[in-house]
């Protein structure tokens, strides 16, 4: 729907992952930080004295090991429960900051500023909101504001690359949104991708007023009405609304390559059961239940093929009706496990994927049940007991799982340099002195 009077703010955290890492780390203040992949593979976040020493964002750890070894760049092993928190707490700043709020990733939020412009001047508004979550959270964020959620992506990108903005542009002017948009090529706008680019470039479209200046109709003939509400986006007209709802999933996938190769099936069992518990605490989370479960496992792709041969599978099974009970898929998934198991060879990654979600009490049941087909009928939903589980794991007072889950998981993803969970744990509580 079009919006003449529209207004929104992207907030974004700057280099938010190593950014929580120094949070807890006052001797870091000033040090080069880079947080690491699954498995301690890659360089995933950069601080921006990292960035400052060249290193790039991809880069396998072994490429600076000499650099982590002089002391000139600290590494972690992803934190995802340090980070997950620092952002719900980012979040709800911003929702008692802003009269409505899209959480659109881990570090990124819109903001709904419709009308406000008549209260405070918008640029002055977004330092509040600066200052607010450096006072709260101790985490810097970078804002841009502008009539369409397209232009202020693009405003948000000028506001981290110029440091003379002070962390907040103002695209509400159209002078200034066409003398941004000559700057940036159109790879930068928000939903161009490297394909796209390519394509456009090759019409000769290739900074992003080129593309807000080109013809609707041609754009929409030669790519999408996608791309068209692109266009008509970066000439502020507003497009795509705030999703103060997010979308229900319509599938959770959970998966992990290996610390180390696994050859035995027991400690396959493990993972998998492992993955479906982490699967089904998500889907109660979503307050869905799911009737399908998927199990794949593979090994490494990258391996020499004549000393460590490649397999991959995959297997699905649909449950006789929904449910969001562990035990459940649990029981399902040892037996497609089974299926596609194949000894001798070294497995380097495996997970499971829940699919068909239906919302509890909504499913209609088919009229021959598993009683009525002579077969064993999976056990009741336990809401209660689920919660339960949930509300204990989520305390960070301890946890507690499922046996087949395994005690010493030494197919557990490699995490060396990983932090503590300063926030979710108790007996990682930051000491003071």
């Amino acid at each position: 729907m079009k919006r003449q009077d529209s207004c929104f703010a992207l907030v974004d955290c700057n280099n938010f992952y190593a950014s929580c890492e120094k949070l807890f780390r006052p001797d870091l203040r000033h040090k080069a930080v880079v947080v690491l992949s699954n498995n301690d593979g890659c360089v995933v976040a950069r601080s921006k004295e990292a960035k400052a020493l060249g290193i790039k964002m991809g880069v396998p750890a072994f490429q600076i090991r000499q650099q982590l070894e002089r002391g000139e760049v600290v590494a972690f092993s992803s934190n995802y429960a340090l980070y997950a928190d620092m952002s719900a707490r980012v979040m709800t700043t911003l929702e008692q900051l802003a009269p409505a709020v899209e959480v659109y990733s881990i570090d990124e939020a819109f903001l709904d500023l419709s009308g406000l412009a008549a209260c405070v001047s918008l640029p002055t508004f977004g330092q509040q909101i600066r200052h607010s979550i450096l006072q709260y959270q101790g985490i810097n964020v970078c804002v841009g504001i502008a009539p369409t959620k397209t232009l202020a992506k693009l405003a948000n990108y000028a506001a981290k690359k110029w440091p003379q903005t002070a962390g907040v542009v103002d695209l509400s002017d159209r002078d200034r949104q066409r003398k941004l948009l000559a700057l940036l090529p159109v790879s930068e706008v928000w939903g161009i991708g490297s394909k796209l680019s390519v394509r456009l470039l090759k019409l000769g479209i290739n900074t992003a007023l080129e593309l807000a200046d080109a013809n609707p109709a041609f754009i929409r003939q030669q790519f999408s009405v996608v791309v068209s509400r692109i266009v008509q986006e970066l000439n502020g007209q507003s497009c795509l609304a705030l999703e103060q709802v997010a979308p229900p999933k319509k599938e959770i996938v959970s998966s992990r390559s290996f610390g180390e190769r696994i050859t035995c099936k027991t400690q396959m069992q493990e993972a998998i059961s492992d993955y479906v518990a982490r699967a089904c605490q998500k889907l109660r989370q979503e307050q869905q239940q799911a009737k399908q479960l998927s199990v794949f496992l593979r090994t490494s792709p990258f391996s020499d093929k004549q000393r460590d041969p490649f397999y991959a599978n995959s297997i699905s099974q649909a449950l006789p009706c929904p449910s969001a009970d562990t035990r459940v898929f649990l029981s399902l998934a040892k037996n497609l496990l089974e299926a596609i198991w194949c000894e001798g060879y070294r497995y380097a990654k495996a997970g499971v994927m829940l699919s068909d979600f239906y919302t509890e009490g909504v499913y209609q049941p088919s009229l021959f049940t598993a009683e009525t087909l002579g077969e064993t009928p999976p056990p009741a939903y336990n809401s209660k007991l689920m919660t339960t589980l949930d509300q204990l794991n989520q305390s960070g007072k301890g946890k507690v799982w499922f046996a087949s889950q395994g005690m010493q998981q030494a197919w557990a993803m490699k995490r060396d340099m990983l932090s503590p969970q300063y926030t979710t744990r108790w007996s990682d509580l930051p000491r003071v002195t």
